[in-house]
């Protein structure tokens, strides 16, 4: 692993000098990317909450698997992908032997080689792009996108249309985190290296990236900037704000309730939650 290592960093230092032709370099990312593929590394790993503090521990980038995948799409060829009717050209394959992994793919959804899918991952319609890594169990629902490099838990609910944001350069930038046992509502954005903390529901329509703050319902006290705590039911809500040019009402994501660690997802409780604040999950 060590000498993959430093043979994809060596190609990134002259990155300028190559080209499809070069076809042991080619290889050589490519015995990289497989490495995702297969789920024995991954682009980022979350660290769990620092002891004693209640912070969220740091999200730890293998950059020069980042650096691979980029280097892909600078060796890689456009080749013609046919399934069925469609056709596709593209430099990225999609991956396959789905049946294998214990994977289930509905007619109309796909992934790129180079993404990882864990046992009992269900995919509606959906896209899950190269990089991504979607943990066991977990639901990607119709309409949702899964971006490059993004890292989403175990038994997750990806409801329709949610977007998980890719983030893919710089290579050093953090992904979007998503930790294991979250709901997020239909429609939802989470963008440029966000982070959903384990257990929490996000209600439709949240949209979090670290630009917007996530405030306490109770003490009004702000949180954090692009990070929902864990067992967090969490809404989009908006803030108003007096600047020179007059009063505005500018984003957030409001929590409104704390889950005890280790609750379970209650939709019909979650409802009433959501309900009697005016939003839906």
């Amino acid at each position: 692993m060590d000498a993959l290592r430093e043979g994809i960093e060596q190609l990134w230092g002259r990155r300028s000098e190559l080209s499809p032709a070069d076809r042991e370099a080619r290889a050589l990312v490519a015995e990289a990317i497989s490495l995702l593929d297969s789920g024995e590394c991954r682009v980022a790993e979350p660290l769990p909450e620092c002891t004693g503090s209640g912070d969220r521990g740091p999200v730890v980038v293998n950059e020069w698997l980042k650096q691979a995948i980029l280097l892909w799409f600078l060796l890689g060829e456009i080749s013609t992908i046919e399934l069925g009717p469609f056709e596709y050209a593209d430099k990225v394959p999609l991956k396959r032997n789905f049946a294998l992994a214990g994977v289930r793919v509905v007619p109309g959804a796909s992934a790129r080689w180079g993404s990882f899918l864990g046992r009992g991952v269900i995919l509606m319609p959906s896209y899950v792009n190269i990089g991504a890594r979607v943990g066991a169990g977990t639901m990607v629902d119709t309409w949702a996108t899964v971006g490059s490099c993004a890292q989403i838990g175990e038994r997750v609910h990806l409801s329709g249309g949610v977007g998980i944001g890719g983030v893919l350069e710089p290579a050093n930038a953090v992904p979007v985190v998503v930790e294991d046992d979250v709901m997020v509502g239909s429609r939802s954005m989470i963008t440029q290296g966000a982070r959903v903390g384990r257990g929490s529901v996000l209600g439709e329509g949240t949209i979090l990236n670290p630009s917007i703050p996530v405030v306490d319902g109770e003490t009004g006290e702000e949180l954090s900037r692009g990070v929902v705590p864990p067992w967090s039911v969490a809404v989009g809500a908006m803030r108003r704000r007096q600047l020179p040019g007059g009063e505005f009402f500018l984003p957030c994501v409001l929590v409104l309730r704390r889950l005890s660690e280790g609750e379970r997802h209650d939709k019909a409780r979650l409802n009433e939650i959501l309900r009697h604040h005016g939003v839906s999950a």
